[in-house]
């Protein structure tokens, strides 16, 4: 199965709205209303359009990723970083490396791009294999009441989190 990463476009939107509505159906621990952060992320300040991805398979699009603009703040200091929100994969697709592929390519752009962290609440027995850690390491906490475990950074350069504490400050469309 070949798998093909790219930057999203407009025409994409309806096809990732179905995506990310069918990958969260049945999760647990959402909201089922990611796909409506997303087209309120696109309209913010906070969108990069090289950081929204989709995944093709045979021409089809089967999963969607979205890095968005965050900032970490403390008394002295604002660090810029990266919210990691959501990550999905047709549940058909899903199990097949879709979602990696779509974590690691949005890393490399990332990085490419000048930022040095990402954080993201998930799963803590998926993210930790891309070199995901514990928020609480680095002093770093939540704007919300979420579980310790599932709120995680990864440094994308090194040394990339020397220094870094605070309190995470997500765009105003998460909070709507």
């Amino acid at each position: 199965m070949k798998i093909t990463i790219r930057q999203e476009n407009k025409d994409d939107y309806p096809k990732v709205f179905e995506i990310i509505e069918e990958a969260f159906k049945n999760e647990e621990y959402s909201d089922h209303k990611e796909q409506f952060l997303v087209e309120k992320l696109r309209k913010s300040n906070a969108f990069i359009p090289e950081l929204s991805l989709v995944a093709e398979v045979d021409n089809e699009i089967v999963g969607h990723i979205l890095l968005t603009k965050l900032q970490i703040e403390n008394k002295d200091q604002v660090f810029d970083s990266l919210a990691l929100a959501p990550v999905s994969v047709k549940p058909e697709f899903q199990g097949k490396g879709i979602g990696a592929k779509l974590i690691l390519e949005s890393h490399a752009i990332a990085k490419k791009l000048g930022y040095k962290s990402i954080i993201l609440l998930g799963h803590e027995n998926y993210y930790p294999r891309f070199g995901y850690e514990l928020t609480s390491k680095y002093n770093i906490e939540m704007p919300f009441d979420v579980p310790t475990e599932n709120c995680m950074v990864i440094s994308l350069t090194e040394n990339g989190l020397d220094g870094v504490s605070g309190k995470v400050k997500y765009p105003a469309a998460f909070m709507e």
